[in-house]
């Protein structure tokens, strides 16, 4: 590829980004990569593509102070690299740190875990029991095909084989052709 060629591509991936088509610039930035693995400019567009498809607003103001230190820093590529990794592991970690509160707050928000109504079943000793008073009031959270399994095999056990039946047949598609979901219908039938 020419000379001619690579400014073009990084003329169209620049043009495309600042349109905010990500996307399309990022594969474009991907051809310059090819043909040219160390243009820096191709990196950084690349990388702040990769921001943009997440927070366009935050690639673009990136983008419009890489132009200014360009014009005003030798380094001005190395500053922009580093900023964007100091970026990126912040994200990260803030991500790591957020990330078990937020699931917790978002999945139990409305409902209880399973190990929770468990807990709940040995409290009150009588699974039926226990069943009907959450049942009535919240909803049990099943995470997991270890959870529904349990669950469900649970409900055969105690004789909820329609609601057992129903949560099995809700779920099959969701695991596929699995052997547990086989054997928990064999002990729905067996039971019946």
């Amino acid at each position: 590829m020419g000379k001619i060629s690579i400014s073009r591509l990084l003329t169209r991936a620049e043009e495309q980004f600042s349109l905010g088509e990500y996307n399309s610039a990022m594969t474009t930035y991907g051809l310059l990569l090819k043909e040219n693995p160390t243009d820096i400019d191709a990196k950084i567009g690349a990388f702040l593509c990769d921001i943009g498809i997440e927070n366009g607003e935050e690639a673009q103001a990136l983008y419009d102070y890489y132009q200014i230190i360009k014009s005003e820093q030798d380094n001005a590529s190395e500053t922009m690299i580093n900023l964007i990794s100091t970026l990126d592991s912040t994200k990260d970690q803030i991500a790591q740190l957020l990330s078990p509160m937020l699931e917790e707050k978002i999945d139990y928000q409305d409902g209880i875990s399973y190990r929770d109504f468990l807990q709940f079943v040995d409290d009150r000793g009588d699974f039926s029991k226990a069943f009907e008073d959450v049942m009535f009031s919240t909803r049990v959270i099943l995470k997991g095909k270890e959870e529904y399994i349990d669950f469900i095999s649970q409900l055969i056990d105690k004789g909820q084989d329609k609601l057992a039946e129903e949560f099995l047949d809700s779920m099959s598609s969701s695991f596929g052709q699995s052997q547990d979901i086989y054997e928990l219908y064999y002990k729905l039938n067996k039971e019946h």
